[in-house]
């Protein structure tokens, strides 16, 4: 499963302003840091506010900021909102299927209990979890937990 650039996108602006809780950004700003487009930016960025994520503030002394504390904000909820489906192949959506062998596949099945475990952990996870700051150690532990995991 391979997430869009504007989920990738969208979550890289709100952990940016989840490690300035008590600051404005602006989308020049979080493009620079990130070395992106900010045309890409303005996109997601107005998206990311409609989904109420965000607040928007115009004017000179304006900027965007996260709209409710980070510990709110479900992994899971993000994705969701920015994702255009979830569908891992054509079989997954009855209107597009055109599969042949559907009626008799197993696949199917697995792939969507990967994606129900996929999403499990994003429901567990908030903006603040992905936002703190993490040591090398930590994160190879982390590494390894999750492949452990997969093994069962």
């Amino acid at each position: 499963m391979r997430l869009t650039l504007y989920t990738d996108y969208s979550l890289r602006v709100l952990l940016y302003l989840a490690t300035k809780p008590e600051q404005t950004a602006t989308i020049t700003e979080i493009a620079e840091h990130y070395d992106i487009s900010r045309n890409h930016l303005v996109k997601v960025v107005h998206s990311l506010g409609i989904h109420g994520f965000i607040t928007t503030t115009r004017g000179k002394n304006g900027g965007i900021r996260l709209a409710r504390s980070a510990e709110s904000i479900l992994l899971s909820d993000v994705v969701r909102k920015t994702e255009p489906d979830l569908d891992l192949l054509e079989c997954f959506n009855p209107a597009t299927d055109n599969c042949v062998i559907s009626p008799t596949c197993r696949l199917k099945s697995m792939l969507y209990e990967g994606r129900a475990a996929f999403m499990a952990v994003l429901e567990k996870n908030t903006l603040a979890d992905a936002a703190a700051p993490t040591s090398p150690s930590r994160a190879s532990r982390a590494v390894r937990v999750d492949i452990s995991q997969l093994k069962r």
